[in-house]
């Protein structure tokens, strides 16, 4: 396919990064430590979403009421817990493939950069586990708490459009995991919007969100730009 992208924007978690349900994890555990018990079923809907936000939405599901002080509790839980899983564990790894697509991009004069539902905290620390920023990996970067509103909002994607001097939508390319990344991208009015099967959600989850395409690996992007 003959499409005249300029900007890449990448999804992490579950999309270039590995998810063995890490994330979904993290936050049921952050809430049994304030005595909610949440299951995967409640978390794994708002994979993708500002978590300041996933975890009022889960909040109001669980408890009939959203209060500030315990959102920032378990937000500032969970966080912990991510950015040493990033830092430290030995079960962070890239997706496979995603590396050497970063390179085949760049090669082609097409700038890579990932956005995230995380805050800055968390994107750094696995920013900084894997080099990607100073080995020339990634060009750019944003967190979800650095914008008005995160997904499916289309802030980031606008705001690394401007960063990266990039003036039309129909040049930039959205990949993740997620449906929200999907609606993400189609409010930005991107000219490709590419759904990865190896994260949060189904593949018949994803098509119900109509991405251009639905792939299962990162690997077959290089067929589609």
């Amino acid at each position: 396919m003959d499409m005249d992208i300029k900007l890449a924007v990448f999804d992490l978690a579950g999309t270039t990064v590995k998810d063995d349900d890490f994330v979904a994890q993290a936050f049921i555990a952050a809430f049994q430590h304030e005595g909610i018990e949440v299951t995967a079923a409640d978390v794994n809907p708002w994979m993708g979403v500002r978590k300041t936000q996933a975890i009022a939405e889960v909040l109001y599901a669980k408890c009939g009421e959203v209060i500030p002080e315990l959102v920032d509790r378990i937000h500032d839980s969970f966080v912990g817990a991510m950015v040493e899983f990033y830092s430290d564990s030995n079960q962070v790894t890239p997706m496979d493939g995603a590396e050497e697509l970063f390179r085949s991009l760049q090669s082609r004069g097409i700038r890579v950069a990932v956005n995230s539902g995380f805050p800055r905290v968390i994107v750094d620390a696995i920013l900084l586990r894997f080099g990607w920023i100073w080995e020339g990996l990634v060009d750019d970067s944003i967190a979800s708490d650095e914008v008005p509103a995160g997904r499916p909002f289309p802030h980031m994607i606008r705001a690394l459009m401007d960063r990266g001097g990039i003036v039309l939508p129909g040049q930039v390319m959205k990949v993740g995991d997620t449906t929200v990344d999907i609606e993400e991208g189609r409010q930005a009015e991107c000219g490709l919007v590419i759904a990865v099967t190896t994260g949060a959600n189904k593949r018949e989850e994803l098509a119900e969100y109509a991405p251009d395409h639905i792939i299962d690996h990162l690997e077959a992007i290089h067929g589609l730009v």
